[in-house]
């Protein structure tokens, strides 16, 4: 990101629209970089004015890098925005290795005729998320495509992060006998988007989950007296926690045994998916993780997730049994026993 002071007259942020000069590489390029994006982001690695940064890397363990593209229609919801949501999202994406995300790089797709204030207003919350994260922005890019062959704003980050040397934690280490928890209540964050869609309105405000959730995997890889006791961490976004599940058994060949009355989800989320005809088991979360860990890890961990703001209604949901089929099955409320399938289709479109 390059620096320049040269400029005639200073961007009109309340006013202005974005147009194809702003992603031509010129003036109007560098001077969007320097007074929004650089300004926001503002680092001693982005300072470097390099292409790319030149980034220190701690300790001795293992480098993690994950990247992620968020396209989410509306771009301000209930709880949050695409800023912010691009950077819980790929912070969280390295956080399930186990790994302490370092940095993170972000690459604009903005539609020509967008709001210069709308703009302006996802850059800040996407800054104050990183800086709230710990994780600055270091490098990046931005293009303008022509009106019409976008919508409104796609934000795409990378992240960078160090696990530590010895530790595996993936979707092919779930065992026979372990204990499948979740941190929190499902749902929020996919009803809080379509709620905002469809104009509904309920008796108490239904806004997204979105959050880091960096901080809450290192306190409960403390609280372990062997780490290696966690084999399996994720964050159900797509899909939600079923295909989370669905996708776990697939790698670790092996079937879950659900307990529904164990799994919390917000009366009011139930409600609004009855309503919407979803399922909150398919809906997207940004800010639950799914932990699967052996069964003396259990309560450790619960304690952990308890303690910390983002894990205080944690919840043990079931157990990892053994299946030919790779099944996830579930306990209802009535007494039957039923098969928690992969979602077929896409419930809700462009949620994240």
């Amino acid at each position: 990101m390059s620096i320049r002071k040269d400029y005639v007259r200073p961007i009109d942020f309340k006013q202005g629209r974005v147009d194809m000069t702003h992603g031509a590489g010129g003036r109007a390029s560098a001077q969007l970089i320097d007074e929004l994006f650089a300004r926001a982001f503002d680092n001693d690695y982005l300072r470097q004015g390099h292409d790319g940064a030149l980034l220190p890397l701690p300790g001795s363990g293992r480098l993690v890098v994950a990247t992620d593209g968020h396209v989410i229609s509306p771009l301000f919801f209930p709880g949050g925005d695409i800023g912010a949501l691009a950077v819980h999202g790929t912070v969280n994406d390295v956080a399930m290795s186990g790994a302490m995300p370092l940095y993170l790089t972000a690459s604009f797709i903005i539609e020509e005729g967008f709001a210069l204030a709308d703009l302006r207003r996802i850059v800040e919350s996407m800054a104050a998320a990183a800086r709230a994260a710990g994780v600055p922005i270091v490098t990046g890019d931005t293009k303008v495509v022509e009106q019409g062959k976008g919508d409104g704003v796609f934000i795409s980050t990378t992240g960078i992060g160090v696990a530590p040397a010895g530790l595996t934690i993936d979707g092919r280490q779930a065992r026979v006998g372990d204990a499948v928890l979740v941190s929190g209540t499902l749902g929020e964050h996919g009803v809080a988007v379509m709620s905002l869609r469809e104009s509904l309105e309920f008796d108490t405000a239904i806004v997204s989950d979105s959050a880091a959730l960096h901080t809450l995997v290192q306190a409960m890889l403390q609280a372990l007296p062997d780490p290696a006791l966690l084999h399996v961490l994720r964050d159900p976004t797509r899909g939600g926690l079923a295909s989370t599940l669905n996708e776990i058994t697939r790698q670790s060949q092996v079937g879950m045994l659900l307990r529904e009355a164990d799994i919390p989800v917000q009366p009011q989320v139930a409600a609004a998916c009855e309503l919407l005809g979803l399922d909150p088991l398919y809906v997207a979360n940004e800010g639950k993780l799914v932990a699967i860990c052996a069964p003396e890890a259990v309560e450790p961990l619960l304690a952990a997730m308890r303690a910390h703001p983002l894990g205080q209604g944690a919840q043990r949901i079931g157990t990892v049994i053994e299946d030919a089929n790779g099944f996830v099955q579930m306990d209802t409320r009535f007494g039957g026993r039923r098969v928690v399938d992969w979602l077929s289709g896409e419930q809700l479109p462009r949620i994240c």
